[in-house]
């Protein structure tokens, strides 16, 4: 038997679509239902919160989690990944090469924000390279007419950002980092400042005025926040 998105403290953003403020960094895992497939957005930051996560999202489908889409190569969205054994692992091209030969610098960037260091070393020793690169756009059919659109809509917040398009009424967009709504957008060392308002702009293309905008940490936004934010950030960078 399947459960509310309420009774397991999800936030319903539309028909079919839902996501879950995790603690701690207040990271965003996103959950598009179909009658064929569930497509899981992020895995949250360590092993436990992804098991959680992968429980809740069967739970709420009635079926496993079967499509992974990860937004950015960052340890708070991605190192629960290894709780989604057997699932469709998706990432924006070149995020392969990070989680290949990056992992040490993930881990320490874990550790240095607070996830304690067993934790993250077993996240980063399990964690899977991702076998479906997105370049441009892919659709995924989800049965039942619901599909979702995974988009490389950077760089910006990284050098590998995905986004996903739920079409709907309203359409959904989980944006990651791109869009931070409960504190300022962060640019660390592997930011491309130059490339991230125009990444902004891709978001705003693909989902249009009327969308829900997810971001990577925060409440859920609208097309207007999403263009003050690209506004601000260009104005902060000193690109237009």
């Amino acid at each position: 038997m399947t459960v509310t998105w309420e009774e397991l403290g999800w936030e319903r953003v539309a028909e079919g679509v839902g996501r879950c403020r995790l603690p701690g960094w207040d990271c965003t895992a996103g959950l598009v239902l179909g009658p064929g497939a569930v497509l899981m957005v992020d895995a949250g930051s360590s092993l436990a919160e992804g098991a959680r996560l992968r429980t809740e999202a069967q739970a709420l489908a009635g079926r496993r989690v079967t499509h992974l889409a990860l937004t950015h190569p960052h340890f708070d969205h991605v190192f629960g990944t290894p709780a989604f054994a057997g699932t469709d692992l998706y990432a924006a091209a070149g995020a392969e090469a990070v989680f290949a030969h990056d992992r040490e610098a993930l881990r320490l960037d874990a550790v240095h924000n607070g996830l304690p260091a067993p934790e993250a070393e077993e996240a980063a020793d399990a964690l899977p390279l991702p076998r479906r690169p997105v370049s441009g756009e892919r659709a995924l059919d989800l049965g039942g007419g619901r599909r979702a659109l995974l988009a490389d809509v950077g760089p910006g917040h990284t050098s590998h950002d995905l986004a996903v398009l739920v079409p709907g009424d309203p359409p959904v967009v989980f944006c990651g980092d791109l869009v931070e709504e409960s504190g300022d957008p962060q640019a660390g060392p592997d930011a491309v400042p130059s490339r991230w308002p125009a990444a902004l702009d891709r978001l705003l293309s693909l989902g249009g005025d009327d969308a829900r905008y997810v971001p990577g940490h925060g409440a859920v936004v609208d097309a207007a926040f999403v263009r003050a934010q690209r506004d601000a950030l260009a104005a902060r960078f000193g690109v237009s």
